[in-house]
């Protein structure tokens, strides 16, 4: 199997563990999050807005990178990346290669007002019911994860029904023509390919175009200085997903200010 693919297996056997530790009519009740709920379409919207948004990542770690900021609270990096100007903020709560949790996704909700993203593997409508009950505004669904277009289609529309929005992410031109196909309101073109994790920064301008208009496009991985995101901005991009640049910054809260202003 390739890294992808075992991530898969491990995500379904821990969605099968936790579903049996806390069957899913006990699930909103025992995760109910801290804090007010978020605003319908809060993620969506913030994308929307004019300019480039920033959805700012917390990640400890990764497969491809190793340990980036070990140990790091996410409380903390949510308000430094609020402080920042982030528009959402992206949380890892896959456990295994990222070092993240559901307890992140509640805390970061704690910690600040902005729109969360739950950054994972989601393969099961049960992880979309553990997202809502902690906190988040959105989910990613990876086109390479479900490769059952059916699956893309149940799940795009489970996580609708629970008020989620759902960043859909793509990496070639098949994948975009899966992901088009559940009419997203939002698509992400991850610029790293998840079975060999390297990365291209040209892969979100070689899809662009291909894209409707109307639909949001986020540039996802890769992203590590101004002229980057002025390159996006200029070819119409509505948001950039920007992760390890920031949590390797000694401050994060300046570094996303940085970048924002066109000085980093």
């Amino acid at each position: 199997m390739n890294v992808l693919e075992e991530i898969i297996a491990t995500t379904r056997a821990d969605v099968a563990r936790r579903r049996a530790q806390t069957p899913p009519p006990q699930l909103r009740s025992a995760l109910r999050p801290n804090g007010a709920p978020r605003a319908p379409h809060a993620f969506r919207d913030a994308l929307a807005a004019p300019g480039l948004a920033i959805i700012a990542e917390h990640k400890r770690r990764s497969p491809s990178a190793g340990p980036i900021r070990a140990g790091s609270s996410v409380a903390e990096i949510a308000r430094a990346y609020a402080a920042g100007g982030a528009a959402a903020i992206s949380v890892l709560t896959e456990q295994h290669n990222f070092d993240g949790s559901l307890e992140d996704l509640r805390a970061a909700h704690a910690a600040c007002g902005l729109p969360l993203l739950r950054k994972d593997f989601i393969v099961d409508p049960y992880q979309l019911e553990e997202a809502a009950a902690a906190g988040a505004s959105a989910v990613l669904l990876i086109v390479a994860a479900l490769p059952a277009s059916e699956q893309l289609g149940e799940l795009h529309e489970a996580a609708g029904r629970l008020g989620l929005d759902a960043l859909v992410e793509v990496h070639d031109r098949a994948e975009l023509d899966a992901a088009l196909a559940v009419e997203p309101a939002i698509v992400g073109v991850n610029n790293r390919d998840l079975r060999d994790f390297s990365v291209d920064i040209e892969r979100t301008f070689e899809l662009l175009e291909a894209i409707p208009p109307g639909v949001i496009v986020v540039a996802e991985s890769g992203i590590t200085t101004a002229a980057h995101l002025e390159r996006l901005r200029e070819a119409g991009v509505g948001a950039a997903l920007i992760g390890e640049r920031l949590m390797r910054a000694d401050d994060p809260a300046a570094a996303l200010a940085a970048l924002r202003e066109g000085t980093l």
